[in-house]
């Protein structure tokens, strides 16, 4: 979460949709939506959900399980993500240790709880952990650690020794805390409530495990709108507008109990106009699933989005203002910076991204570059890490992803280019035909062809290149009909011999 400092001069909002099918979320800063959350009923989120799964098969050359946890797909565990207990009773995560083999930590057939850390993407399973991690509004529960732990962004020295020193009396036989950033000068009671909370929904946990005879969900989640304002504490936001009566007296029970400090800023939308046409959000969710960003200067960015990475091209487009191109082109990706953080969070695009900005000839440029991206990514809640520029003058990043990007939820694969982002000319797919016909005809005795095929193509075939399709009955010796079907899409074809 970004510091506090960094968001006194911002004005934020959170605005609210609801519906029976799906819950959407959009943190509007200054003006400008900077994210949007959706969660369909019918695809809700795993992250966070804790489960009894049965390992159904190890994986030794890949380090790694897979995990029966009642899904149609299983789900991975990779042996870093599996705790141990060492013999002095302390448990470690393996990832600052050598991981054991995955054999010695896991066998087919055996039960583990486990948590989900990343939704299930496109063909990969949601990816687990046996690190277990129960938050509240102020403190994240660890089972079977003994330590507290305290956010790094509590800078003030005084006050983490303070807290550490509260929360360390809450430590218990089944774990212990970590005290999260929103926790900065709260008091000892309400750090009391938040461990009694948690402590108690652990014991049921435990109670739910212990009479799961199979894989089981144990714990869910919180629903994203509940979510999104324990996650926003400690952020200023001056208000949080929901368009749904049932959900903001849901909003105002769970605030009053667990998060007082939003109860006030809570309120119900009740106007004939859909929330988020009144602030642009849905225009903005359309530009969100285009390629191309215009800048405001004239120039413009490319994203695309793969199953590996997104790249983030810079481009200048019409923008001239300067006295000469160096000066362009250093304006042109210093305005960049923050149209490509903003993209980042408002897209969730996770993974490695590459960005290829303009080439500068001055090392001064790229270090300011640089410098502006870093401080506009700043203010993202996920966390990122990003490096110098590289000797082809690329920046590589990383964004942590634990959930689709935005295009992966409201968008599926071109049926006609199956995610190729371009479909053959008319042209190549007739020339295409005429060699399939000659191919089967070789293979094949037959009187004559009948082709099936687009109506697009049908009508090249018949018109353009039809004195082609002359020579080809010439040098086969054969009719070959053309059919147009309507159902067919663009590349589809079927050569029938009669």
């Amino acid at each position: 979460m970004p510091h506090d400092q960094e968001l006194k001069n911002v004005s934020a909002e959170l605005l609210i949709n609801v519906t029976p099918s799906e819950t959407r979320v959009g943190l509007v800063e200054d003006g400008i939506l900077q994210e949007v959350h959706i969660e369909r009923l019918g695809k809700k989120g795993l992250v966070g959900n804790i489960y009894k799964g049965k390992i159904s098969r190890v994986l030794p050359g890949m380090q790694a399980a897979f995990v029966d946890i009642g899904l149609d797909k299983a789900a991975f565990l990779h042996a870093s993500d599996i705790v141990v207990k060492r013999d002095n009773d302390d448990t470690k995560n393996n990832k600052s240790n050598k991981v054991p083999d995955i054999t010695e930590l896991a066998k087919q057939g055996q039960y583990m709880t486990v948590q989900v850390i990343k939704d299930p993407i496109s063909t990969k399973g949601a990816r687990l952990t046996t690190d277990l991690t129960l938050p509240s509004r102020y403190l994240v529960f660890m089972p079977g650690a003994k330590h507290v732990g305290i956010s790094q962004r509590i800078e003030n020295e005084q006050d983490r020794n303070r807290l550490k020193s509260i929360v360390g009396k809450y430590t218990h036989e089944h774990g212990s805390y970590i005290i999260r950033t929103a926790a900065e000068s709260i008091g000892s009671h309400e750090l009391e409530q938040d461990a009694a909370f948690l402590k108690r929904l652990w014991s049921k946990i435990i109670e739910r495990r212990q009479r799961a005879k199979t894989s089981a969900l144990l714990y869910e989640d919180l629903s994203l709108s509940l979510r999104l304002l324990r996650d926003f504490v400690g952020t200023e936001l001056e208000r949080i507008r929901v368009d749904s009566k049932l959900t903001y007296e849901m909003l105002m029970e769970f605030t009053q109990e667990f998060v007082p400090e939003l109860h006030d800023k809570i309120e119900y939308y009740p106007g004939e106009r859909p929330i988020f046409e009144c602030y642009q959000v849905e225009n903005e969710i359309k530009r969100a699933l285009e390629r191309k960003v215009e800048l405001k200067s004239g120039g413009y960015l490319i994203i695309d989005q793969t199953e590996a990475m997104t790249t983030v091209d810079i481009n200048t487009g019409a923008f001239v203002g300067h006295r000469n191109l160096e000066d362009t082109i250093f304006s042109t990706n210093l305005e960049a910076t923050k149209a490509i953080a903003r993209q980042l969070r408002l897209r969730n695009l996770g993974g490695i991204i590459i960005i290829d900005f303009i080439d500068m000839a001055l090392e001064e440029h790229r270090r300011r570059v640089l410098s502006a991206l870093e401080t506009a990514l700043s203010k993202d809640r996920v966390r990122t890490n990003l490096s110098n520029f590289s000797s082809l003058g690329l920046v590589e990043m990383t964004r942590k992803r634990t959930r689709e990007s935005l295009e992966h939820v409201l968008c599926k694969e071109c049926p006609s280019c199956h995610g190729r982002g371009s479909l053959k000319t008319t042209e190549s797919i007739c020339y295409e035909i005429f060699r399939e016909v000659i191919r089967v005809d070789r293979a094949h005795a037959a009187d004559k062809f009948v082709v099936y095929t687009s109506e697009q193509v049908c009508d090249a075939l018949l018109n353009k290149e039809t004195h082609y399709l002359a020579d080809l009955e010439l040098f086969l010796d054969k009719e070959v009909k053309i059919e147009p079907e309507p159902r067919y899409g663009h590349e589809r074809y079927d050569v029938v011999m009669m």
